[in-house]
């Protein structure tokens, strides 16, 4: 029958005491100016729909990150060689994250057991993809910089990531997004590994940090590739 023990019971009337613990499901992606953790969560029983306009550094650790979740990671891009060392590192010697040919990504078959993320990296023109956000496959899209389909990829997504830009495009993305003047104005002074992630009613800046790890991998933060 196995050990016995006394039930821990608690009166009813002390029930409201009881507290517990319970924060956000996902990634730690950096910390926000107060020095919390800042969590996204990529794996959602609803499609879901993120774009970075920002630097392939940063990319590279949330898709490295989200794979240490346990989440298969899809890569499309152009630029094969720039993910081969990240692909053989993530996962710990688990085949977890896949490189495809722009416009080849196959269908991933996410499930709640088995989520996904797809990372787009197409340049500044990314085409349609075959494969597009589902229940627990999540798309994320990075763009280097502003271009003339970035209004639309804004405008659909459920989250926009935008490092330092330049004035012009911060007034672009502060349109688009309903920033207000002082958001606008702080963009094309962000230092490296600084996200403001945003929708249409909240911002939260983030600081992403390298782990020890993550910088002998990558290297230290940065906008520019």
């Amino acid at each position: 029958m196995g050990p016995r023990r006394a039930r821990h019971a608690l009166p009813l009337e002390q029930l409201g005491d009881l507290g517990l613990p319970v924060g956000d499901d996902g990634v730690t992606i950096g910390v926000d100016p107060q020095g919390a953790p800042a969590v996204l969560g990529f794996s959602r029983p609803e499609p879901f729909d993120a774009v970075l306009i920002g630097g392939l550094w940063t990319a590279q650790a949330l898709a490295l990150r989200t794979a240490g979740t346990g989440a298969r990671i899809a890569v499309e891009t152009g630029r094969p060689h720039l993910w081969s060392h990240v692909v053989q590192a993530a996962g710990g010697g688990q085949q977890c994250m896949t490189v495809f040919e722009v416009g080849r990504v196959p269908p991933q078959g996410p499930s709640v057991n088995s989520p996904v993320l797809v990372v787009r990296d197409c340049g500044m023109r990314p085409p349609r993809g075959r494969v597009s956000a589902l229940p627990w496959q999540a798309v994320l899209t990075l763009l280097p910089y502003l271009s003339p389909v970035a209004p639309r990829l804004l405008e659909n997504a459920d989250l926009v990531g935008v490092q330092r830009v330049s004035p012009d495009e911060a007034q672009q993305v502060g349109r688009i997004m309903a920033l207000p003047e002082e958001e606008v104005a702080a963009l094309p002074t962000l230092g490296d590994g600084v996200t403001l992630w945003c929708d249409r009613t909240s911002r939260r800046y983030v600081m992403t940090q390298p782990t020890e790890a993550e910088s002998g991998l990558l290297g230290t933060p940065r906008r520019v590739d």
